[in-house]
């Protein structure tokens, strides 16, 4: 006869089976999202917007020890602002939201509910900068952004989403370049060492890069179907935008000069990124440092003598090393339990019961593989942050395995066809740096490029596409 449990986990499609599917069910079942009448704008639950606050701490002390300050910005744009830099606006204007009528009259200008906030950050920086010495202005501004997308999918692609965006201004180009790719940087260290993640750093084509940039930078994360994830940018302006918005400074030559630009940013689709990458058949699977719950003790049998006074005093030993820990002891059966915290991918489970209390014992569950251990309950304080690291690295380990055994080098067009159509993952192949080669792949195959990577290697001397000269390696995918 199936049990509550066997039903719990039934709920979920498999991976394998349909993973867009499972994705949907993985972010319904574990409760880290809900849908609203509103297409594209979802509530983030608890549990979910927990997994975002943990981004955020980890992100916003690393931006404020590099010397970055948080703004807040005004959440609609004047259209004549937002129309100021051409190529910015022309990248932006099929995605905007548009608020024309205000109470019950029609407004005398337009409205645009920001997509981004460079324009803002422009306006605001050419009142208050005008000498060398208001230089860097270092700034990150928390919040959500509105674009109109047609085709939605929570976390990953919403008409609203959460996310931070840096706006930088200084004196230098070489300043401005250290800064992007000191963003970058620490974007990379977020997945290694919050997410698990691993991710390719590299340019962006011109094709692909931010509107309104000069160089676009990018984190690139790869899903267990084998898609690509954009999972952050970073954006090199130079003077563009400085000289659309007159934002200039009197240098320490007495010379007046336009400053150097940049932005960076990420969002909620990490939320979507660590689902994908570590989920499996039965849900989630949480590396530790993101994981709103880090262990889940469960009492077994707990009106048995001692049962919960060893959970109550295990729950307080750890909560008071700062381990993000929970007890449940609610009158769902231990089978239930087990099925639920598997399901949101909690990382450690402690169960206690009165048969392992007898040898002083409890026993734990690792979510990243579900094996099973005793471990002296006196003891589990003392290792539980070594446990924690443990299957943080585990999960690393196994999510770069994934990506090195999915990139592939291809010669020739057909056999770079043939890789994306039948096998997951990147191609790397040789680019002679035309759009009209990109283009081509595109139509062919709907792979885009996803980054030019920092380490390149010589895979040819032409362009398998065209049979031109070729400029780069770059690594294509299908992505979302």
């Amino acid at each position: 006869m199936e049990n509550k449990q066997d039903k719990l986990v039934k709920s979920i499609t498999g991976r394998d089976e349909d993973f867009a599917q499972w994705y949907t069910d993985v972010c319904r079942k574990a409760e880290l999202m809900d849908y609203t009448q509103a297409k594209g704008f979802i509530i983030y639950r608890p549990y979910g917007y927990a997994i975002w606050e943990n981004i955020q701490k980890y992100l916003d002390n690393r931006f404020k020890k590099s010397g970055h300050e948080n703004v807040y910005m005004p959440l609609v744009i004047p259209e004549s602002l937002f129309m100021k830099e051409a190529e910015h606006v022309k990248g932006f204007a099929p995605e905007t939201a548009i608020i024309t009528i205000g109470g019950k009259e029609e407004l005398a200008e337009r409205l645009i509910i920001r997509p981004t906030s460079e324009v803002l950050f422009c306006e605001h920086y050419a009142k208050i900068v005008s000498s060398y010495r208001d230089l860097p202005k270092k700034y990150n501004q928390w919040c959500s952004v509105v674009r109109w997308e047609k085709t939605t999918r929570p976390f990953l692609r919403g008409s609203e989403f959460l996310w931070q965006e840096g706006h930088t201004i200084h004196a230098t180009e070489t300043e401005a370049r250290e800064e992007v790719l000191g963003m970058l940087d620490i974007y990379n260290e977020l997945g290694r060492d919050l997410l698990a993640i691993p991710f390719i750093l590299g340019k962006k084509t011109d094709k692909e890069k931010f509107a309104g940039a000069e160089e676009t930078y990018t984190i690139e994360a790869l899903m267990h179907d084998g898609k690509a994830l954009q999972s952050g940018t970073t954006h090199y302006f130079g003077t563009g935008f400085a000289k659309a918005f007159n934002i200039n400074f009197q240098d320490k030559d007495g010379v007046v000069k336009p400053v150097y630009q940049t932005s960076w940013g990420l969002s909620t689709r990490l939320i979507g990124a660590i689902i994908m990458v570590h989920g499996d058949d039965s849900g989630l699977v949480l590396p530790p440092y993101a994981a709103p719950i880090q262990a889940i003790i469960i009492p077994i049998q707990a009106s048995k003598p001692g049962v919960m006074e060893n959970a109550l005093a295990l729950y307080k030993a750890l909560d008071t090393l700062g381990i993000r820990v929970k007890i449940d002891d609610s009158d769902k059966t231990p089978g239930w339990k087990f099925s639920e915290y598997e399901m949101k991918g909690v990382p450690l489970r402690i169960e206690i019961g009165p048969r392992d209390l007898e040898t002083g014992d409890c026993i734990i569950v690792k979510r990243i593989d579900n094996s099973k251990e005793k471990v002296k309950i006196s003891e589990l304080p003392m290792i539980i942050e070594d446990l924690l690291a443990s299957i943080h690295r585990q999960m690393y380990d196994k999510a770069l395995a994934n990506v090195a055994a999915n990139i592939r080098p291809a010669y020739t067009y057909e056999e770079f066809k043939n890789i994306i159509e039948n096998q997951p993952g990147y191609v790397k192949m040789m680019w002679c740096g035309n759009v009209e080669c990109e283009n081509k792949i595109k139509e062919d195959t709907t792979a885009t490029s996803r980054c030019m990577p920092f380490v390149q290697e010589r895979l040819g001397e032409v362009c398998p596409v065209c049979g031109r000269k070729a400029e780069k390696e770059v690594l294509f995918a299908k992505a979302y």
